[in-house]
Parts: C-alpha cells; sequence; structure tokens
C-alpha cells in the first residue's frame, strides 16, 4: 500500500478531525519551546503595572528594559528545534486517540501498491467501505504539551498569578501603565489623583473659603487680597510638585491649615502661597502642568477715618467725638490720639494722654457713623488745649489717620472757689514741670490770710503739706506725687459726693461698653447689668437729695425720678436682652443713649440757664403739649383694650395695663387694628376705669388743647391747622365713647394723635422763627445746636417733644427671631457629627460683627 497525503474522497469528518488533531501537535511541541519566552513577557509586564517604571529614573528604566529585551531574545533560542507533525503523524494520534483498530483512517489515504487491477481496485475499495464504519463518531486528539514533566513543582504557576495580580493593581491610582516602559516619569496623569486646592481668605474679611474642585479650567476665581491657596497632593503622588505663577516658581508658605475639613497623610504633600496680585497658578513640574488656576486679587484699601463734627463737651465735662470709619471689610480697631500743645516753648509736661479707644461701628453701616463720650474731667491736664487726631487700622495692618482738630478739654467742675485755685495749680504743675516756683508763689498766696479764706483748719494744713512735698521734690515722680495730692486736697475741700455716684455710672457704663464690645458671656453680661443698675439707683438717689438741698433744680430732679421708675427700668432690662441675644451693635446704641440722658441729668445739678420770660412761657406751652401727647397715646391705649374686653371677655387683664405696658412702642399698630376692627356697641361697660371715664378724659384732653391754643393765640403765636385738627377728632372720639363705640373712638384717637404730632413740629418751628433761633438746645458756650437733649435725652423744650423717631431700638419680633437664630446656631454647634468647616462657619457667625 501507498500512503497519499491528499484524497477528495476522504470523508469530511475526517478532514476537520485530522486539522484540529494537527493543530494540538503543533501546539504541544511550540508550547515548551516558546514558554522561558512567555515567562520573560509576563514577568516584564507584571513589572510594569506595579509601577516600577515610572518610579525609577530613566537611566535605571532603560537598563531594565534593555536586559529584559535580552532575556526576551535568548528565550526564542529554543524555537529553532520546532518541526510540524506529519500526516502520518496525524492519523496515529487520531487512530490512538480513538482505540481503532486496523488503522482505519490511515486505509483511507492508503491506496495499493503498484498497478491493481480491476478486480483489486474494487477489493480495495470495498476494504476502505467497512474501515470507513469505524470513522462514525471520530474525535479529535487534545494537546498534551506534558509540561510537567519538565516542571514537577509548577514554578510556572507564579509568573501567571503575578501578573493577574498587577493587572488587577494597575487600575488603581498608585497602578503603572506598559507605556511607562518609554515614557518613564514623563508619563504624568492629566490631573493627578486626590488634588485638594482651596482658597482661605484672611480671617478679618469674613469671606468664607473658596474650594477649587469642579471649577472650569481658565475660569477667573476673585479673592481678596491676602488670601492663602492651599493645595493638598494625596500621598499616592509620588511625584514632587510645584507651584508656579506666570511661570515663575513660588517659594512655598507654611499652610495656615491643612485643611478645611480633613487632615492628610503625613506622606501627602502640601503647598501653600499667598496671592498678593492677579495671577495664573499652576500646579506641575518643569516638564509639565498639571493644574492652572486664574486668581483675579481685590486690593484691600485702607481704611479712611474722619470727624463728622466738631469734638465737644457735655455740660458735665463728658468730652463727645463724632466720627465716621469706614473700610472695605471693617476697621479691627481705632483710637483718638491727643497732643498737647504746650504754652511755652520749653515746657516739660509731667503727664500725656493716653491713647482713647475708639467705638467701630457695625459692618452693615452705610456711613460708618460711630461717636464715643468719655470724662476725662479728672485728668491732670484737663483744661488744656489739645490737638486731637483719630487713627484706624484694618485687619491688614493699614492705618489710616484723620485731620487734626483743636479743643480744648473741659476740667473739673468745683464748687468751691478755694477748690478751684488748688485744681489750678495742679494743673500748671502737671502741665509744666518748671512752673514750680510759679505753683509755690500761688500756693503761698492762699494762705496768705487763712482765717479769710480757709475756713476748716485741715484744709489749711493740707494746703501747707503740698506746699512743703512741692519745696521738697527734685524728680518728676515727686512732682506727679504732688500733684495727685493737690487733687485729693480740691476734692476734700469740695466734697462732692453726688459726683462720686456720677463716676461710679460711668465705670459701669464704660465696663458694660467694654464688655459688648468683647462678646462677653451671659453670665458677665449679667454680673455688669447688676452693677450698672446698682450705680444708677445710688446715682439717681443722690440727684433727690441734691434737689431738696438745691430748691431750683426740683422740678426737673423730679422728672428724672418719676420717668427713672418706669422708663429708665424698661430700657435697662431692653438693654440686658439685647446683650444677652448677641445684638451687640443696638445694644451699643441703647447704652449710648442712656449715657446721653444721665450725662443730661448731671449737667442740670447746679447748672440751671437762665431764660427770658417770654421763652419760658413759650417752653411751657411746648412742654404742656408733650403731656397731652404722651395721655393720650394712653387713652387710646385704654381705649382698644376696652374694645377688646368687649368682644373676648374671657381674655385677662384691665384696661389701661396695654397702654402701661407697652407705651411709647407700637402705639399707631394698636390704633390701627382698633380702628379696622369690628365696632362696639352702646351699652358697653361702664363704672370706674370703663367708657365713661375715658370719655371724661378725653373731653378734659380737647378742652385742654382748647386752652393752649388760646394761650397761644394771647402770645401772638397762630396754632397750626393740625392742632385743630387734633382738637376736632378729640371731641369725635369723646363722643364715641360717650356712645360705646370703642372700635371708632379708636380710629379718632389716632387720628387726634397723629395731628397733634404735626402740630407740634409745626409750632416748634415757628417759635424758633418767633425767636430768631436757627437751631435746637444749647451747647456748651451758650452755642446752640440741633443735636442738644434734656436731662433724659429727649429734645428740649425749645425743639418741642419727642416725636418718636430719636431711638432706633428692635422691636419685639425682631428680638424673638434674633433669639431663634441664636438657639438654632448653638443647637447645631452642640451637635458632634457636625462637620468641621459648618462648626467653623457657625463660630464665626456667633462672632460676627
Amino acid at each position: 500500500m501507498t500512503p497519499r497525503d491528499d484524497d477528495p474522497a476522504m470523508p469530511p469528518r475526517l478532514t476537520s478531525v485530522r486539522f484540529l488533531t494537527g493543530l494540538s501537535m503543533g501546539f504541544e511541541r511550540l508550547w515548551p519551546l516558546l514558554l522561558p519566552a512567555l515567562i520573560v513577557l509576563s514577568t516584564l509586564a507584571t513589572l510594569t503595572w506595579l509601577g516600577l517604571f515610572r518610579s525609577v529614573d530613566d537611566q535605571l528604566r532603560y537598563a531594565l528594559v534593555g536586559l529584559f529585551g535580552f532575556g526576551f531574545l535568548v528565550s526564542l533560542w529554543p524555537l529553532r528545534r520546532m518541526r510540524a507533525p506529519t500526516t502520518s503523524d496525524i492519523n496515529t494520534r487520531i487512530e490512538t486517540r480513538n482505540g481503532l483498530l486496523h488503522r482505519p483512517v490511515t486505509t483511507q489515504i492508503d491506496r495499493p501498491a503498484g498497478d491493481a487491477g480491476e478486480l483489486a481496485q474494487a477489493f480495495w475499495r470495498e476494504h476502505q467501505a467497512r474501515m470507513a464504519q469505524q470513522l462514525e463518531g471520530l474525535q479529535a486528539a487534545g494537546p498534551s504539551p506534558k509540561t510537567h514533566e519538565h516542571d514537577r513543582y509548577a514554578f510556572r504557576a507564579l509568573p501567571a498569578l503575578t501578573l493577574a495580580v498587577a493587572f488587577a493593581f494597575s487600575f488603581g491610582s498608585l497602578g503603572g501603565r506598559l507605556s511607562d516602559l518609554w515614557n518613564g516619569q514623563a508619563a504624568l496623569p492629566a490631573v493627578p489623583p486626590r488634588i485638594d486646592a482651596w482658597v482661605t481668605p484672611p480671617r478679618y474679611t469674613a469671606k468664607p473659603p473658596v474650594f477649587l474642585a469642579g471649577i472650569e479650567d481658565g475660569a477667573t476665581i476673585t479673592v481678596p487680597e491676602g488670601s492663602e491657596l492651599t493645595v493638598r497632593i494625596g500621598a499616592e503622588t509620588k511625584t514632587e510638585l510645584s507651584l508656579y505663577a506666570d511661570n515663575v516658581p513660588l517659594v512655598p508658605v507654611k499652610a495656615a491649615a491643612v485643611s478645611p475639613t480633613t487632615t492628610p497623610s503625613a506622606s501627602g504633600q502640601i503647598l501653600a502661597t499667598k496671592l498678593q496680585s492677579d495671577a495664573t497658578i499652576t500646579l506641575g513640574t518643569e516638564a509639565g502642568m498639571v493644574k492652572s488656576w486664574q486668581f483675579k486679587v481685590i486690593d484691600d484699601l485702607a481704611p479712611v477715618v474722619a470727624f463728622t463734627a466738631d469734638p465737644s463737651a457735655a455740660s458735665n465735662g463728658t468730652v463727645t467725638l463724632a466720627y465716621s470709619v469706614k473700610d472695605d471689610y471693617g476697621v479691627s480697631k481705632g483710637a483718638a490720639k491727643f497732643k498737647l500743645n504746650p504754652l511755652e516753648p520749653d515746657a516739660r509736661p509731667l503727664y500725656s494722654m493716653d491713647d482713647l479707644a475708639l467705638a467701630l461701628p457695625r459692618r452693615s453701616s452705610p456711613d460708618g457713623a460711630a461717636k464715643i463720650s468719655k470724662d476725662l474731667t479728672q485728668h491732670p491736664l484737663a483744661g488744656e488745649e489739645f490737638t486731637i487726631a483719630l487713627e484706624a487700622e484694618d485687619g491688614a495692618g493699614q492705618k489710616a489717620l484723620s485731620a487734626a482738630k483743636s479743643f480744648v478739654l473741659p476740667d473739673y467742675y468745683f464748687a468751691t472757689p478755694l477748690a478751684r485755685a488748688i485744681a489750678e495749680d495742679r494743673r500748671l504743675l502737671a502741665r509744666n514741670a518748671n512752673s514750680k516756683p510759679l505753683v509755690l508763689e500761688l500756693l503761698d498766696a492762699l494762705t496768705i490770710r487763712p482765717d479769710e479764706t480757709i475756713n476748716n483748719a485741715s484744709h489749711f494744713l493740707g494746703i501747707e503739706t503740698a506746699r512743703i512735698r512741692l519745696v521738697q521734690a527734685k524728680t518728676d515722680d515727686e512732682l506727679r506725687s504732688v500733684v495727685d495730692y493737690l487733687w485729693e486736697i480740691a476734692l476734700q475741700i469740695d466734697k462732692n459726693s453726688l459726683s462720686d455716684a456720677a463716676r461710679r455710672l460711668q465705670q459701669a457704663q464704660d465696663k458694660l461698653a467694654e464688655a459688648l464690645e468683647n462678646g462677653a458671656s451671659d453670665q458677665e453680661i449679667d454680673k455688669l447689668m447688676q452693677e450698672l443698675r446698682q450705680a444708677m439707683n445710688e446715682y439717681m438717689k443722690e440727684l433727690a437729695e441734691d434737689a431738696k438741698r438745691n430748691p431750683s433744680t426740683a422740678q426737673d430732679q423730679q422728672e428724672g425720678q418719676e420717668l427713672s421708675s418706669n422708663d429708665l427700668e424698661k430700657m435697662l432690662d431692653k438693654l440686658q436682652d439685647l446683650a444677652k441675644q448677641g445684638s451687640k451693635d443696638q445694644a451699643k446704641e441703647l447704652l449710648n443713649q442712656l449715657r446721653d440722658m444721665m450725662n443730661n441729668l448731671q449737667a442740670k445739678r447746679g447748672k440751671q440757664g437762665k431764660g427770658g420770660e417770654g421763652q419760658s412761657e413759650m417752653e411751657g406751652k411746648l412742654n404742656e403739649l408733650g403731656k397731652m401727647l404722651r395721655e393720650q397715646q394712653q387713652l387710646m391705649d385704654e381705649t382698644f383694650q376696652q374694645d377688646r374686653d368687649q368682644y373676648n371677655p374671657g381674655d385677662e387683664g384691665q384696661p389701661g395695663e396695654q397702654g402701661q405696658g407697652q407705651q411709647g412702642e407700637g402705639q399707631q399698630g394698636q390704633g390701627q387694628q382698633g380702628q379696622n376692627g369690628q365696632g362696639g356697641q352702646p351699652g358697653g361697660k361702664q363704672g370706674p376705669g370703663g367708657m365713661g371715664e375715658l370719655e371724661q378724659r378725653q373731653n378734659g384732653l380737647a378742652g385742654r388743647l382748647q386752652g393752649m391754643m388760646d394761650g397761644l393765640k394771647g402770645m401772638g403765636i397762630e396754632p397750626g391747622e393740625e392742632l385743630g385738627d387734633a382738637g376736632r377728632a378729640m371731641g369725635r372720639a369723646g363722643k364715641d365713647l360717650g356712645e360705646g363705640d370703642t372700635s371708632s373712638a379708636v380710629g379718632e384717637q389716632q387720628q387726634a394723635l397723629d395731628s397733634l404730632r404735626r402740630g407740634a413740629e409745626s409750632l416748634m418751628e415757628e417759635m424758633r422763627q418767633a425767636m430768631g433761633e436757627e437751631g435746637g438746645g444749647q451747647q456748651p458756650g451758650g452755642k446752640r445746636g440741633p443735636n442738644d437733649k434734656d436731662p433724659l435725652g429727649r429734645p428740649r423744650s425749645t425743639e418741642g417733644p419727642d416725636m418718636g423717631q430719636s431711638t432706633k431700638v428692635p422691636d419685639e419680633i425682631d428680638i424673638q427671631r434674633a433669639r431663634e437664630i441664636l438657639e438654632a446656631i448653638r443647637k447645631r454647634l452642640g451637635n458632634a457629627l457636625s462637620p468641621e468647616v459648618e462648626r467653623d462657619y457657625l463660630e464665626r457667625l456667633l462672632k460676627f460683627d
């Protein structure tokens, strides 16, 4: 028989089986020869995916790549022994794999040897047909490389396992890429993983941090000057990155905060720089940029401070400085600087005036107006001329200085001439230590005739002691001790106990103002408020005693005492509530009003101005009109309460309580409520405190108004139409009260109240014109100004009654809302799960000015 490799008559099934078996035999022979090269390649890929080639320098990377390339070429050398399987090898494998007898596969491709006849050919074909019957269900032989015979411990599995692990690792942030083989460290990603960047504005700007995540490249970011850019790079980024400003490397600064919310790993990288001008900040290396930000820096302007009025002094000597302070982010501190104007060129002052801290306006103030009042009468240089300049400093340390003003500090008022003379000697010595001989002569002059000038022997001994101490004084410290001693003698001679109470009240006010400025706790506020109440009670008590000793001031002092029990107590309660609720600006404003009231009360003591008879009569008319305003307001409140009790019998409270409890607050709103409500019906409640009494009081008030108008006509002043409208409205209100129609009565009373206010303003202007006045109350030195107040801080009688527009204090709904907001903030701060950045923001809110 002669075998042949191809036979068109071969069954198709046998052809496919022979093809597959040939592939299997080829793989068996190729695999052992190719395995070394595959191990070399898998090791190279494993090391690349593990990030080896991106973490080494280029020289080592080139060496490793060359080593692996040489190893790969060597591993291909065994391939030269590769031989393809022959047809006989394939047939034998098929027959062996399927367990066939008598070589049926080989039979299908064999042929008779030599020249076979027809009969031999027929027999051979019959034999092939019979052998072909065994080929049903024939299967191809699978590969069997038998590598275990060469690697009995299966070390060949290690490269495969490490390759799979490295492939999975390559998808992480630290994994490498096959491109690292030819790129190395230059193959940085477009954006390194875990790069956090934010801008922290200076704290004094009260601006929140700006997080740069999600901001598009090329977008302009506006930040205040002095802001700090902080970039936190994750520990997985091995390459050292740097910051560049317009392609110029920046020297990193110490980051003010690692992160608003997180703390980076110790192996991470933190970069920070200050932003002082517009710049494009890039993050990366010299080889390339990773991230870029465009910053527009807003310049921090210097503050502006200026006097809004000349320095002034109240009658009690309190110095008032009115000024405006403006800055783009608010002023951090300010001071009034005093410079003595010496009269002698060679003067040697023993004292200097300390800087006076300025009260700063709130940030939301549109004009930045503020003022401070300070009692400087006890200073040794009080009475001298000073040059005063205001200095303001913002959070960035920028300072501004106002134009200087010359002002003579008011000195302490001594009622006793001898005390005044000693105080003058004290001032001369304090102003110039070289005036010692002159002061000695003046002290000698005081004791020339002590029996005529000094009634108390202890006073004479005190003056003599001061003279001896002055003679013996050699140094400036000894001279200053003599100055202090002279002051004690003057106070002892004057024996002014009321000034001590006023001084304690001033100190209590100053302590409370300082506590409000520094954001003191509620406990400290309560303590200082208690001290203020006690000092005020002592002061008002001594005012009453002084009124008994000085009958000329009794009327004004009695008015102050009457109002102190109501208005002053309410004012203190409101001040304490505002301070505890965090309304610092409103509390300071109310405290300033209280300070003005007390200063004006003290100014009345011993310094009563005497006007002409006509002026006193005019002032009396205006005072009477002011009383009518208050009575009409209270009467309207009681009428409104009566109207409410008629339709709500179950409500508690008596008529009139509403007016007493809320006098001066919300009167207009209550009147409108009564006007728009349901009308009352005849037959309302009568009796004491009922509408019968209200009718009598209303008609009496209308009669008093008519009498006052007649008196004005007798003085040659024509009352305005507004007062006539008020009188007619009062008459209609009295008629409605007589009919029991309280709702209509409230509306008429509101109209009367409004007409009275307008009439008071017109009458005040007429009186000013009649008296030839151009301003309001009288200021120290005889000059009249529009801001002068009476002892309780209200416009003086020459200005007319208070129209209810001078006090800007939040109403109850504003206070309640402020309290709810503060409670919500404190509750949120108490939540331990709140993010740190939120807690920082809420803490800044509590301290925000």
